[in-house]
């Protein structure tokens, strides 16, 4: 599997481990679980796995406060499970990345646990310390639902530690290079065993400085490169994707001149994909992607519609925030932060045509998109559990007893109502062609088919009509005209000159005929081949 910009147009797949498949009966979701699932994976047309995070970890945020880098925790298995799952992967051409958390630890590690302990300790200064909470004064807090500092009292060490996320999870030092160097034995342990690349947990704040917002600091960048030197010298095919929440003319200086990540989440396209429903109107679409630079040849954005946190509603205004609440979190209980718990289809209210339409868009829209595993059956999610859990619950494979994943009692409620395994699962959607399983199925299908849907290159295409979302993708002499109608009405789209010519509707396979004026139906999309 060598191609080196393999993840330009690769369709990626994130799960939890924990909740997708479990093979020996203990209720969780396991690496030979997963395994087991790739032929389905394969011919959903998943090019990549994200999985998340699966280290030795108290749990105390769902794995991402990590106890021992080098391992797996035993709930999934076992080093040698994990071997064989990234080779069946490979087998079948399906690649895994997993999540690298650089920032921070569990409070649990054995390097925490000795740097309270022993002022002398080499692990001491693996961490931020501070004899009073002073220090970076002004610089925000994260979870302010929670914490109310970036600092937190440590007892046994009789100081104060620093913390960019929960308390539990106190932030690596690096500035000191025994740290730095570590995090790169990480970075060769996981890829010298096969792994693809990784997912970058919050790569925005590994260095702080006094008198600054400790993001993205210069220090930060400077040790990015030097961690994708590395990676590019040893590991040429794998990748770094970063997930950082940023405006795209912010997030440009962690692409640089191609030497830093490879790829990056588009984070203000996806609400502003929810907000341009909620209206009814394309132009947040259009604005938030006419103000995205262009990036380097060697990158690429990665989008998505959901993922295994809220949706959050941090990148647009006050009032765009008012209004999304309103119509896609009636009740307090769907609110979390700044965002929303809930996963895509009971977001847009199970409503079948406005599910492909966000999916229309993800799929042919510039970037690498993203699926949130479930979201391809329309899964829903239980708000009956805390905190974002409710998004994380097991996969729903057939109406057997737990859904198929697990012949034990799974470890945590399973969803309940309309979106209950006997009436949403993979099984009874395998059956039926007209299942929405079937419709992203052919949805990755014709865009793996034709190369002018995986490439950047965008066109808007003047409609006089807000409420049409149309634009050509093109590549060599292949175009593509795609429409989307982001109102509950009918909608008539005026087409340029150009454009009024002959094509084929890749949907039905039939020839079409684009004439002055084409008629599309409420939340209806039409990939034409021009």
């Amino acid at each position: 599997m060598t191609n080196s910009l393999w993840y330009k147009n690769a369709v990626f797949y994130e799960i939890s481990v924990r909740a997708f498949k479990d093979s020996d009966g203990d209720g969780h979701g396991d690496l030979q679980g997963l395994t087991e699932k790739l032929d389905y994976l394969k011919d959903l047309g998943v090019d990549c796995i994200w999985i998340m995070p699966i280290y030795p970890s108290p749990l105390r945020d769902d794995g991402y406060d990590i106890a021992d880098y080098y391992s797996v925790d035993k709930t999934y298995g076992s080093l040698d499970q994990l071997k064989t799952l990234i080779e069946a992967a490979h087998q079948r051409g399906i690649r895994i990345i997993t999540d690298l958390v650089l920032n921070h630890t569990s409070d649990e590690h054995p390097w925490f646990q000795s740097a309270r302990a022993d002022k002398n300790s080499p692990y001491r200064d693996y961490y931020v310390w501070n004899d009073d909470d002073k220090k970076y004064a002004g610089v925000r807090i994260i979870f302010q639902d929670v914490e109310t500092s970036n600092w937190t009292w440590d007892e046994k060490a009789v100081q104060y530690f620093w913390h960019r996320f929960y308390s539990t999870q106190p932030d690596l030092n690096f500035d000191n290079p025994n740290v730095q160097d570590e995090m790169l034995n990480v970075v060769r342990f996981w890829l010298s065993m096969g792994i693809d690349g990784f997912r970058v947990d919050a790569p925005t704040y590994l260095f702080e400085r006094e008198g600054t917002n400790c993001e993205s600091l210069p220090e930060t960048h400077a040790y990015l490169k030097r961690m994708r030197r590395m990676i590019d010298a040893d590991f040429p095919n794998a990748i770094m994707l970063a997930e950082s929440n940023q405006w795209p003319r912010e997030l440009i200086q962690y692409f640089d001149n191609g030497d830093e990540f490879h790829m990056a989440f588009h984070f203000p396209l996806m609400p502003r994909i929810y907000l341009a429903l909620a209206q009814g109107d394309a132009s947040a679409i259009v604005k938030i992607l006419n103000d995205t630079p262009v990036i380097p040849a060697n990158c690429q954005w990665t989008t998505f519609l959901r993922n295994h946190d809220e949706l959050t509603l941090e990148m647009v205004t006050d009032e765009e925030r008012k209004l999304m609440w309103r119509e896609y979190a009636p009740e307090e209980k769907m609110i979390l932060n700044l965002g929303i718990r809930r996963r895509l289809a009971p977001i847009l209210n199970n409503d079948r045509r406005k599910i492909e339409l966000v999916n229309s868009l993800l799929f042919t829209l510039p970037g690498s998109p993203i699926l949130y595993y479930g979201d391809e059956i329309g899964m829903g999610d239980n708000l009956n559990l805390p905190d974002r859990h409710g998004v994380r619950t097991p996969m729903q494979w057939d109406d057997s007893l737990h859904a198929g994943f697990s012949a034990g009692t799974p470890f945590t409620e399973m969803v309940q109502g309309d979106y209950h395994y006997l009436k949403v699962n993979v099984a009874d959607q395998m059956k039926s062609q007209h299942s929405l399983l079937r419709t992203i199925q052919k949805m990755i299908s014709l865009r793996k088919q034709y190369a002018a849907l995986g490439g950047n290159q965008l066109e808007w295409v003047e409609t006089d009509n807000p409420a049409v979302l149309a634009y050509l993708r093109g590549q060599g002499d292949e175009a593509i005209l795609v429409l989307n109608n982001l109102s509950e009405h009918v909608q008539v789209a005026h087409i340029p000159a150009e454009y009024q010519t002959s094509g084929q509707n890749l949907f039905e396979d039939r020839p079409y005929i684009l004439n002055a004026h084409v008629s599309l139906q409420p939340y209806s999309y039409l990939w034409i081949k021009l």
